[in-house]
């Protein structure tokens, strides 16, 4: 009998486990079907080309405006090494007996030092403890000055700058080939998509209208359109996708852009229109200046590309501060036809050429919901902005306008598309200030046919010496 309880007190034991095992799976399954709703996100800054040993005072500006989330668009440290312009000497940088490249590599060590500087700034650490922050990068913290996929050293760098960002060690982004990645923040209907494009790993010559974003990068970019879809959909490029200033600038210098890979913008433009996403718009870095841009014929809604240049580096660093109203005038007489300008603008020619970084807020309360961006400088003071609403950017299922033969249509000409003398306009002007006169009409025509000789003397020098100098960017 003594057995026979025994044995009954162990089935109640096991039934009194088996209660608690159900009751605690229950409890777990109950628990993990309880979802945390995503947090609204309405403040987002961005910058980019922040030179990790120089001053750095902006960031008090943008822990003001007090973003959720951060976004670096590259250049985020210098960790290539510049040598001086040199003419003459033993190692000549630059003209015809250039005989040593301007930037070379550093060490994997000396990249890893300059990061840590960079991420240990006083400003940039109060940012991080309070705000999310995500990036990509360009060719400076890639490793080389305008380096594209022949840089041999892009495997080493993309994990210092994934250790930048924080990383976690098992991210796929470790072992994908380049930095790409995406984001979906807050909750449905209030969702904003944040997709950041790697325009370095990949890249073929600038020389060459070949790929920016290699075949991979372009199938996941596909599936990450197509995807599930969003109120605003952020594409972060660490070059310009809509302006092609180049186009009008050269050759007295030449910039970086999209619009030096033509076959490519336009496939971005038709991927974008065949997704049938609303709400895209650009956000770029690179060119040491701020402005926006907008192209109204890449699909059935304007595109706006929102550049933010940069954290420390500026155009007007570049000069003695009394000769910064050049820059201004430089940049005003510039044709394009792809910027946003206004009354809103500080200055008249709707660049700003000094420290600035890009405020974006979304009023998710408004009726449409609407959004403000806008490019701040170092006190966090707006000097340029647009206001757009979610219904701005939806195709309405009307055809985007076109340019008529010969005829110049605002935000859809490309700049590659003006007349002869509109894109040569800053050459022939530099031109007449080398000779000393600004209006032929007031000349004698022997007169005029020197100035011409002269004209197309320095015009053709400056292409020649374009040649060797592929592109003079202001360091």
């Amino acid at each position: 009998m003594f057995e026979d309880m025994k044995a009954i007190n162990k089935i109640k034991v096991s039934f009194h486990l088996l209660q608690i095992l159900i009751a605690s799976l229950f409890f777990q399954a109950a628990s993990s079907s309880v979802k945390v709703e995503p947090k609204i996100v309405s403040r987002i800054s961005f910058g980019s080309c922040a030179n990790q040993s120089a001053p750095q005072p902006i960031w008090n500006a943008i822990v003001d405006f007090d973003p959720q989330l951060f976004i670096w668009l590259g250049d985020n440290i210098y960790g290539d090494i510049r040598r001086p312009f040199r003419v003459f000497g033993k190692q000549r940088t630059i003209g015809p007996w250039k005989n040593v490249p301007r930037f070379v590599p550093a060490s994997k060590e000396e990249m890893q030092f300059r990061y840590q500087l960079a991420k240990s700034n006083p400003g940039y650490s109060r940012l991080r403890k309070k705000t999310q922050v995500i990036g990509t990068w360009d060719d400076h913290d890639y490793g080389l000055n305008d380096a594209g996929k022949e840089f041999t050293g892009k495997n080493t760098t993309q994990q210092l700058m994934l250790d930048f960002l924080d990383e976690p060690k098992n991210s796929p982004r470790r072992k994908q080939a380049g930095v790409y990645a995406s984001y979906m923040f807050g909750p449905k209907r209030k969702q904003v998509k944040v997709i950041m494009l790697d325009t370095r790993y990949h890249r073929d010559p600038l020389s060459s209208d070949g790929s920016i974003l290699g075949n991979s990068q372009w199938e996941w970019l596909a599936k990450e359109l197509n995807g599930p879809k969003s109120e605003f959909t952020i594409i972060g490029s660490s070059i310009q996708v809509i302006s092609n200033i180049s186009a009008t600038t050269g050759p007295l210098f030449y910039l970086e852009s999209w619009g030096q890979f033509p076959k490519e913008r336009k496939r971005l433009f038709e991927l974008i229109t065949r997704s049938k996403r609303n709400g895209v718009f650009f956000i770029s870095g690179d060119v040491h200046f701020g402005e926006i841009t907008r192209y109204d014929c890449g699909t059935g809604y304007p595109l706006y590309d929102i550049t933010s240049s940069g954290i420390t580096q500026s155009v007007e660093k570049a000069i003695p501060r009394p000769l910064a109203f050049l820059v201004r005038v430089v940049a005003w007489l510039t044709p394009t036809t792809m910027r946003v300008t206004g009354p809103q603008c500080r200055f008249k020619s709707c660049t700003y050429g000094q420290s600035n970084f890009g405020a974006i807020e979304i009023d998710w309360d408004a009726n449409p919901v609407t959004m403000k961006i806008q490019i701040r400088d170092v006190n966090g003071i707006p000097v340029h902005g647009v206001n757009i609403s979610v219904s701005d950017l939806q195709n309405q299922g009307v055809s985007h306008p076109t340019a008529e033969a010969g005829k110049y249509l605002r935000h859809c000409s490309l700049e590659t598309s003006l007349p002869w003398l509109d894109r040569h306009c800053l050459i022939i002007l530099f031109a007449c200030s080398l000779a000393g006169k600004t209006s032929l009409n007031l000349l004698p025509i022997f007169h005029f046919c020197a100035l011409l000789l002269v004209i197309i003397a320095v015009y053709a020098s400056i292409l020649l010496s374009s040649k060797l100098v592929r592109k003079c960017k202001f360091d």
